[in-house]
Formats: C-alpha cells, sequence, structure tokens
C-alpha cells in the first residue's frame, strides 16, 4: 500500500489516463464487501446517531475555531470533518476485522444528512450564491447515492435470485483489498496532480497550513470515532466511520461553493488517511500472524 501511494504520486502525470476506472472500482469493492451482509444487517442504533453528532459537533469547531486566523483554512478543516464516510469504509474494516454493517449503515446514514445539509450549509459558507439548493443536492445525489446504493440493491438481489453465484463473490473477499490498492494508487497520483497544477509561491505558506490542517482533523477523527466505537464494543468500526472520508465529494464540494484553495485540505487528507490505513492493515496482518496457530 506504501508503494501504492508513492508510485500514483511519482507517476502522476499518467494517472489522469486511468481516473476514469475510480468509480467502477469503488462499484466492485463495495459490491464484494456487501455480499457478506444481509437487509437485517441495516438497522441505525445509538452507535450510528452518536458517530453523527459528534462529526456534526466537530465540523463546527473545526470552522470556528480557525475562521478568524484563517477563512481559507477554517472552509478546508471544516469540509474535511463534515463530509461523509468513504464508500471504500466498509472494505477497510472489513480487512480490519470491524462490524461490515455498522459502517455501511452509517455511511448511508451520513450521506443521506449531508445530502440534506450539505447545500444550505456550504452555501451560508461560500461564495457561490449562484447554485441553487435544488442543483446542488441533486448534484450530491448523483455523486453519492449510485455508488452507495447500487452496489447495496445488486449484492441484496443477488442473495435472493442467485444463491450460489452469491456464496461464490463472497468467497472473493480478497478480491476487494487488491481494487483498493488499485484505487489508491489512482487517488494519490490525482491529488498529487491536483496539488502541482495549483501550486504558486504565494499560496505555499497557505497550501502548507491546509496540509497541516487536514492532518490534525484526520487524526482526531480516527482517535474520536475509535473512542466512540470502543464504548458500543466496536472500536475498528468507530475508527472508520469517522475518520476515514470521501475526499473525492469534498474536492469536489470546496471547488463549487469555498475558496477552490481550500481543497488541497481534503487532497491532503487523501495521502493522510490512507497512510493511516496502511498502518492500521499492516498492525493488524502482524497481530493474526502472531495468533496463527503453528503446526
Amino acid at each position: 500500500m506504501p508503494l501504492a501511494m508513492v508510485f500514483g504520486a511519482v507517476f502522476y502525470p499518467w494517472m489522469g489516463y486511468i481516473t476514469f476506472l475510480s468509480p467502477y472500482l469503488i462499484f466492485l469493492m463495495l459490491f464484494i464487501t456487501y455480499c457478506k451482509l444481509t437487509p437485517h444487517d441495516f438497522k441505525p442504533s445509538k452507535f450510528e446517531l452518536c458517530l453523527l453528532g459528534v462529526q456534526m459537533l466537530l465540523a463546527a469547531l473545526a470552522y470556528g475555531l480557525t475562521f478568524f486566523w484563517n477563512r481559507t483554512l477554517a472552509e478546508g478543516v471544516f469540509i474535511c470533518v463534515f463530509i461523509p464516510t468513504a464508500t471504500a469504509a466498509p472494505v477497510i474494516t472489513s480487512m480490519l476485522g470491524g462490524s461490515i454493517s455498522k459502517v455501511a449503515t452509517y455511511s448511508l446514514l451520513c450521506n443521506a444528512t449531508v445530502a440534506v445539509t450539505g447545500p444550505i450549509v456550504l452555501a451560508a459558507l461560500g461564495d457561490h450564491p449562484e447554485i441553487t439548493f435544488s442543483e446542488s443536492f441533486l448534484l450530491i445525489l448523483k455523486q453519492v447515492f449510485p455508488l452507495i446504493l447500487a452496489p447495496l440493491a445488486l449484492a441484496m438481489l443477488m442473495r435472493k435470485f442467485t444463491p450460489k453465484l452469491h456464496s461464490k463473490v463472497v468467497g472473493m473477499q480478497q478480491l476487494s483489498f487488491y481494487l483498493w490498492v488499485v484505487s489508491l494508487l489512482i487517488v494519490v497520483g490525482s491529488c498529487t496532480s491536483f496539488a502541482i497544477q495549483n501550486w504558486t509561491p504565494e499560496t505555499t505558506g497557505t497550501m502548507i497550513l491546509l496540509a497541516l490542517g487536514a492532518l490534525i482533523v484526520c487524526l482526531l477523527q480516527f482517535k474520536i470515532g475509535r473512542k466512540i466505537g470502543n464504548r458500543f464494543g466496536d472500536t475498528v468500526s468507530g475508527g472508520q466511520s469517522l475518520g476515514q472520508k470521501n475526499t473525492v465529494l469534498a474536492v469536489w464540494l470546496a471547488l463549487a461553493y469555498l475558496n477552490p484553495m481550500a481543497s488541497i485540505a481534503p487532497a491532503a487528507y487523501v495521502a493522510w488517511q490512507n497512510l493511516i490505513n496502511s498502518w492500521q492493515l499492516m498492525r493488524h496482518q502482524s497481530k493474526m500472524e502472531i495468533l496463527k496457530p503453528t503446526v
């Protein structure tokens, strides 16, 4: 995984040729992961509601505490917290031994909340009053929900009508990991290209602040999420639900509503969250190797 990130950063000029693959890879990853679920697994509980309340509170605090210092920084860290859980979060959660159903349920709940409140909140913070509520609402729905609901619906239909094929897909869970590595390579390359294209000597200081701000809120969200998850008996699911973000959507929202420079924060968040995910997966793998019985 670290090699995939390095490869994506080094060969970023060519990532544009395969960027179109990202939504298809995400769709496949979620489809394979969702095949492990049943309709009864989607039950919102205190766990998801607690996470959602904390996420909205953290977003408000992130903006309020930095606004009077640097508005661009405030917008950047705000969008890194406000955006919903990454569509790939259930995949990583599964690899780490957490509850796919909890993260999938929270992802649906969080995305629905952002789809409804996002246009209002971002229109109030940003400088693009020409974008109407209905336009932005439909754009967010178009960006987010097909990637979440379509693979889930397909997995449920396959479970009901083609159980043999469904069982085969359930046994292919390891494929999600390799799809995620390729997705990681593409995303890192795209974000590197984005940062280089928007760099000027005058913006260096702001870009560094945005990258550091993204790192701080990334670490906080993983830490707080794990604390909440621990209270409900699932540390991994809490950390991934709150910490792993849909950064592609975040970049788009920042460009559409806020100071375009603020989009550097979610672009940097890509690197931070995937470094954390890589470390967690390597640590989890090491633990599994230790626990593996010897012959």
